[in-house]
């Protein structure tokens, strides 16, 4: 189950493809007192489906998640080939610590249908879509079933950037691999936050951060601190950071606390023909954004304040997995057990 359920608590579903930082954003949604984790959704991305799907039923073992389902999506983009990032993520997706095997049993059901019954189950303006993955299953399930845009109260991504880029000199990485499926997600009607490159390059974890991290001294820190040695040394090998972005939890940062973030609203679209534009996330700042823009973008994070909701979720998540810890998984539609 969630780890502090409270009925005051935002409800979200976590998209994700884990992926270092998204291993991080499962975790920091988990223990978080002001989340309630409804389900948990598999996309391909960092790595394959398969790839991406154990490392989240492992992320979930490490946290003592139980209660929450775990359903894997789509194992393609809807139109282009499948393009991950070994070069960033390693061969298994989330190379550097070791995993255990998880008991956690996947639910039976397509991550889109999970998705579409869960805010289906909710009450209209409850349930909060967190995607920190291409968007291919966000765009199926609004595309399957339309009355889900009117339902959802926001969804809140981890991709693009108004300024920058990281797959093309124009283009992030999530928005890349699927710029259809995002250009689907970002022509909704739902409010659309964009918690892009700009932002995210601001959530550097330094060596400061890691170890305070560290001195938590539980399993999951520890994991942690290990995810994010390996991220350090991809990163400046790909990107030339001295210290890694951590993109994904800031995502569910703003969830918890839209202070630690602020935000602009400007409308935005996506690149889908252009050759050496394709995927870029086009954030027009010429005028004040219209009444009815219902994007809106990232801009400057609060360092301190991110990291503090990081450190004490991992604190409140405790040591629960002990290496010999069953960890089992509600299959029920509807309200986390």
């Amino acid at each position: 189950m969630a780890l502090n359920p409270q009925s005051a608590a935002k409800k979200i579903i976590l998209d994700c493809d884990p992926g270092h930082d998204d291993a991080v954003a499962l975790l920091l949604a988990h223990g978080n007192p002001d989340i309630e984790l409804l389900a948990v959704t598999t996309v391909v991305g960092n790595q394959t489906l398969e790839k991406v799907t154990r490392n989240a039923l492992s992320v979930g073992t490490i946290a003592g998640i139980t209660g929450v389902p775990f359903a894997a999506g789509c194992d393609r983009p809807l139109v282009r080939a499948i393009e991950t990032a070994p070069d960033i993520h390693g061969e298994s997706g989330m190379d550097g610590p070791a995993q255990p095997e998880s008991t956690i049993e996947l639910d039976p059901r397509h991550a889109v249908d999970l998705i579409i019954e869960t805010i289906m189950a909710h009450e209209p303006g409850t349930v909060t879509l967190v995607p920190t993955a291409g968007l291919t299953n966000i765009a199926m399930a609004a595309r399957k079933e339309p009355r889900i845009v009117e339902r959802v109260k926001e969804v809140v991504l981890m991709g693009g950037g108004y300024h920058v880029g990281n797959w093309s000199a124009v283009a992030e990485f999530n928005i890349i691999i699927d710029p259809e499926a995002a250009h689907i997600v970002f022509n909704e009607k739902w409010p659309v936050v964009m918690v892009g490159l700009d932002l995210t390059h601001q959530a550097l974890a330094t060596p400061e951060v890691v170890e305070k991290i560290a001195a938590i001294g539980t399993g999951p820190a520890r994991f942690v601190r290990e995810l994010m040695d390996f991220f350090a040394a991809t990163y400046k090998d790909a990107q030339g950071f001295d210290y890694p972005p951590v993109h994904d939890p800031c995502a569910v940062a703003y969830v918890i606390d839209p202070s630690i973030v602020t935000t602009r609203k400007v409308p935005v679209d996506i690149e889908l023909q252009g050759k050496l534009t394709l995927g870029m996330t086009v954030a027009d700042f010429r005028a004040p954004a219209p009444a009815d823009c219902n994007t809106s973008v990232a801009v400057d994070l609060d360092h301190a304040r991110f990291w503090d909701l990081v450190t004490d979720a991992l604190i409140r998540i405790g040591d629960p997995f002990d290496g010999g810890t069953s960890v089992s998984a509600s299959v029920s539609t509807g309200e986390a057990k």
